[in-house]
């Protein structure tokens, strides 16, 4: 029963760690500007695919994003989303044209480097 216990505590302050890590956005200077979205993994630890997109972060509250095909198919998608800062968090629109949104976590920023955490993705982005 100790070992159970031991264990529980232990997973209760990861998770404390954890959501401590999270880095809070005053506003939006802190995000504007165009970022390369390079990855995209369903957690940290797990295998990240590849991405050839682009985010910019606009002042006006729009994200400009546009993904290339690297398959040529299809060439360069390109599509405006809304987003605000929210409670220190990205609130973006997750489906352009409804009024639907997604928030999105900024988990790490070293630098020029950022990862964020969305509903079910995180990204893995560099400042252009």
């Amino acid at each position: 029963m100790k070992i159970i216990t031991n264990i529980v505590t232990l997973a209760a302050l990861a998770a404390s760690f954890t959501a401590s890590a999270e880095i809070q956005l005053k506003d939006n200077s802190e995000i504007l500007g165009a970022w390369e979205v390079y990855a995209e993994a369903a957690a940290l630890n797990k295998e990240k695919s590849a991405l050839n997109t682009e985010w910019v972060f606009k002042n006006n509250g729009i994200i400009d994003t546009k993904s290339k095909d690297t398959r040529g198919r299809t060439g360069t998608f390109e599509i405006p989303l809304k987003y605000s800062i929210v409670d220190g968090a990205i609130k973006k629109q997750s489906t352009p044209g409804r009024e639907k949104y997604e928030t999105c976590k900024v988990a790490e920023k070293k630098g020029s480097e950022m990862i964020l955490k969305c509903k079910y993705l995180y990204y893995f982005m560099r400042k252009k």
